[in-house]
């Protein structure tokens, strides 16, 4: 075990998945010089040596500002025989490639009738939160889980981060990473050795007994300190993280929620088509039953992001924001009962 930050564990992945088959490569802007697109492990490269310098140019591309023609790229050099893994920064930049990552990408193994793969990993980081403005500032996963054909992933620790992508390097389907660019410098242990976390199995922090918290990215810390906080309050929190939302583990989600009788849904993207009103509907649909109190989302408001640190520092769920939204739940509970009681 070795402590790495969260992009250490990206940069661990991509060298362990590049020495393990020749095929990876890695394209996109800038990639020679990117400090977490060329040196391994989060480490230095008098640590490590250079990504150039261990695999070629052949193998580490640099790429003309054109995201449309980097994804078309991509795509080609994929259903040739490469695995490319593609650095496309700014999750923003994404939509100067959406005709070819909706139209191409994702329809391209559907299209052939299941003859052609499509072995690509676009690494996409959302910057929110640092202050970059409204054109740098996108949390666009949730309207890619509307396109059939392509895979999310949201990992929220380093851990999670390493072995998820080399779960998504392995992979015969295309596979968008959003990266929470406030998390890059969080740290933990982690195993040195090849590890694969697979896709579509949510992870549970925290158990509990009196609520469900599903939290996405940036928002599982916030999430499992929240749950701190109110267990000194009495309030027993399970916190789960999805990690991919496509797919999505929604039985584990179901399970959680038909035990405690609560939810509150935790991401930063924006309210409106969210994942969070997603996971809502799901419960809704599967455990309405067991529900006891009104699910509650927290989330970012819908509106663009200001360039104003002090303004966009309250845009995004907060350990205050997530702890409110609980006893909100909690009490309606206990309110109800109290109501039925004096009824009786």
């Amino acid at each position: 075990m070795s402590v790495m930050s969260f992009l250490g564990a990206i940069g661990a992945a991509q060298k362990e998945a590049m020495d393990a088959d020749e095929r990876v490569i890695i394209i996109g802007e800038d990639v020679e010089a990117n400090v977490y697109g060329t040196t391994g492990g989060g480490k230095t490269r008098q640590e490590t040596g250079d990504f150039v310098q261990m695999y070629g140019r052949n193998r580490i591309r640099n790429t003309p500002i054109s995201e449309e023609g980097i994804v078309g790229a991509a795509a080609g050099a994929a259903m040739t025989g490469l695995r490319p893994i593609v650095d496309l920064s700014y999750s923003s930049f994404l939509y100067m490639a959406m005709d070819q990552l909706v139209n191409q990408v994702a329809k391209n193994r559907y299209m052939f009738g299941g003859q052609a793969s499509m072995p690509v990993v676009f690494r996409s980081a959302m910057f929110y939160g640092l202050n970059t403005g409204a054109h740098h500032s996108d949390r666009p996963y949730p309207m890619f889980m509307n396109v059939p054909g392509l895979k999310i992933m949201v990992p929220s620790t380093p851990s999670d981060a390493k072995g998820l992508l080399r779960t998504a390097i392995d992979m015969d389907d295309p596979v968008l990473t959003f990266e929470a660019c406030i998390l890059w410098a969080l740290k933990e242990e982690v195993d040195d050795n090849e590890f694969w976390v697979p896709f579509g199995v949510a992870r549970t922090h925290r158990e509990g007994t009196d609520v469900t918290i599903v939290a996405i990215s940036s928002s599982v810390p916030e999430a499992i300190a929240a749950a701190a906080e109110l267990e000194a309050e009495g309030i027993s929190a399970e916190v789960i993280d999805p990690r991919t939302l496509v797919p999505l583990d929604k039985d584990a989600i179901l399970e959680s929620v038909a035990k405690t009788g609560r939810l509150v849904v935790v991401e930063p993207a924006h309210r409106t088509c969210g994942a969070a009103g997603e996971i809502s509907a799901i419960v809704s649909e599967g455990v309405f039953d067991a529900l006891t109190a009104p699910i509650v989302r927290v989330t970012a408001p819908d509106m663009q992001i200001p360039f104003s640190p002090a303004l966009e520092k309250q845009m995004y769920p907060t350990k205050d924001d997530i702890t409110a939204a609980v006893r909100r739940v909690t009490s309606f509970t206990s309110r109800n009962a109290a109501l039925a009681n004096a009824h009786n």
